[in-house]
């Protein structure tokens, strides 16, 4: 396994990635995994509101005292169920092209990313460029290397690695993943990467994941590959994606007719419906982001695909893997309830087959029960100017697929309903599955000593970045580290509570329908068409 170059939570406070896995996964021998990796818009005017309005923050629950395990114990009083909130998903997907490619970009308070960086000024920002290569959804596009710059490293893989993931659709309804590398600017690959096989027709999605803070893409390959990695120049942090509104069209269209079958996500051994990435059991406080892409790094900071053939000619390699929601989904959730994720064959995975996070959002779209989970505007990643921005939130669900708010909708209104939903239903389903899970090793140690500590104190943590306590609600997870800061134990409070805004109830959305739903916007700075 590998060592950690920093903590999972990243930062403490307002700019906290609480509930990301960054740092090196260890990934339970028990699943039969051998990896040492590392993690964890319409048109019209944009609505803004500043979180901090809203109330005062504050700090998860914990307890300075150790323990050996986590309690599976809870609050044996919970209140009269409450109804859950609207998710906030009556409206279309985009059906065109939403947001740009950032050329003088900020990060979501407002501030200035520098793009001519020093190695130093790169390993303080953790901000990084990667730029894209000609042509990149061809398939010599695809085998082309991604060039990560700005003074960034993939050899820093933990706070600087980018990693890049295709999911390709044929016409017939087959899919394939392909994952192009990334070398750090200046470098060759340590082993060359070959094309894959693409049918006529095929519509590819190139996503793209990061370890870092804040990444913009840049190249001609950018606007070829109809990339989007912001709002105007407001970047979308660790978040981008090439092609994606095509491919969804297009893949939902199969879906619709039959010609692409998305398997069922099945029970769990709980008894509960399986786990998705828009399940409230599954999100923290960024769902829906960065990829299960790994690469090989050797001891001269070179990169290459993850093949078992390259695995054993690539002399000294490690394994190296962006911080994933879709990867804790796949390796960890999936087969510790009984759950198989939706997979492909992929040439540049050492299995030869593998899930992706187009591949998780489609069995999302398909799969997913009760309350759905989507994209929430309190997401710091979806901010502008440090306010919350319902036109950046669509940018960011238009590239995975989930359905846009409506202009007129109250962004306080969608992250006091997400909050709601997040502190009632995932406590309840970490307590199911706690005594299973305790019984698994951690995600990430530096978190927490099994599955179980991880869970509980990811969702303390994704509690605080989301600013849920601004809407009279109440940590639910109390957690208890050991001297390391690590969760050694953890207990939910399982009462049910209801989010008000300013002191008022919710209210529920907009009528669908209602102003920018489904249209996108027709100013385009990458694809003049509006596709």
């Amino acid at each position: 396994m590998l060592t950690g170059h920093r903590s999972a939570w990243r930062r403490r406070g307002g700019k906290s990635r609480a509930a990301r896995i960054a740092v090196p996964l260890a990934i339970p021998m028990a699943l039969g995994l051998t990896l040492g990796i590392v993690l964890a818009l319409s048109g019209g005017n944009h609505t803004l509101i500043n979180p901090s309005a809203l109330g005062a923050s504050a700090s998860p629950t914990v307890s300075g005292s150790a323990a050996a395990t986590a309690s599976p114990s809870a609050s044996a009083a919970a209140a009269a169920a409450v109804a859950p909130a609207s998710s906030f998903g009556g409206g279309h997907v985009a059906r065109n092209q939403l947001g740009d490619v950032a050329t003088a970009p900020v990060d979501g308070a407002g501030n200035a990313i520098n793009l001519n960086q020093t190695a130093a000024q790169a390993a303080a920002s953790m901000n990084c460029s990667l730029r894209v290569p000609a042509h990149p959804l061809t398939a010599q596009g695809l085998a082309t290397p991604w060039q990560l710059g700005d003074g960034c490293s993939e050899a820093n893989f933990g706070t600087e690695g980018a990693f890049v993931e295709a999911t390709i659709l044929s016409p017939a309804g087959q899919l394939q993943v392909y994952n192009p590398l990334v070398i750090t600017a200046g470098t060759t690959p340590a082993a060359t990467p070959a094309p894959p096989t693409i049918a006529p027709g095929s519509q590819v999605i190139l996503d793209i994941g990061f370890n870092g803070t804040n990444l913009a893409l840049t190249g001609h390959g950018a606007q070829q590959g109809r990339c989007v990695d912001a709002l105007d120049q407001s970047l979308i942090g660790q978040v981008s994606a090439c092609n994606a509104v095509r491919f969804y069209r297009m893949a939902n269209a199969e879906i619709a007719n039959g010609t692409l079958k998305v398997p069922a996500t099945g029970t769990a051994g709980d008894g509960q419906a399986c786990l998705t990435t828009r399940n409230f059991g599954t999100v923290d406080m960024d769902q829906s982001d960065n990829v299960i892409t790994s690469y090989l790094l050797n001891a001269n900071g070179q990169t290459a695909q993850n093949t078992a053939a390259n695995a054993a000619a690539v002399a000294g390699a490690q394994t190296i893997i962006n911080g994933s929601d879709d990867k804790l989904l796949a390796a960890f959730l999936d087969p510790t309830n009984g759950c198989t994720p939706f997979t492909a064959p992929n040439s540049t995975d050492p299995a030869g087959t593998s899930g992706s996070q187009a591949l998780n959002e489609l069995s999302a779209r398909v799969n997913a029960t009760g309350t759905i989970a989507l994209v929430p505007t309190n997401d710091e990643m979806t901010l502008v100017g440090g306010q919350m921005s319902v036109a950046k939130t669509n940018v960011y669900r238009s590239l995975v697929d989930q359905p846009l708010l409506a202009n007129n909708t109250d962004p306080a209104q969608v992250a006091g309903a997400y909050c709601q939903n997040l502190v009632n239903i995932q406590p309840a389903r970490n307590q199911l599955d706690m005594t299973k899970e305790l019984a698994v090793g951690s995600p990430v140690a530096a978190v927490g000593n099994s599955l179980a500590t991880f869970m509980g104190n990811r969702l303390a943590m994704s509690f605080t970045g989301l600013g849920c306590q601004n809407f009279g609600l109440t940590n639910p997870a109390t957690v208890t580290l050991d001297g390391n800061q690590v969760a050694t134990a953890v207990t939910f409070n399982l009462t049910q509570q209801t989010a008000k805004v300013n002191g008022a109830a919710l209210q529920g959305p907009p009528a669908v329908g209602g102003p920018g739903l489904g249209g996108g916007r027709h100013r385009h700075h990458q694809n003049p068409d509006g596709m």
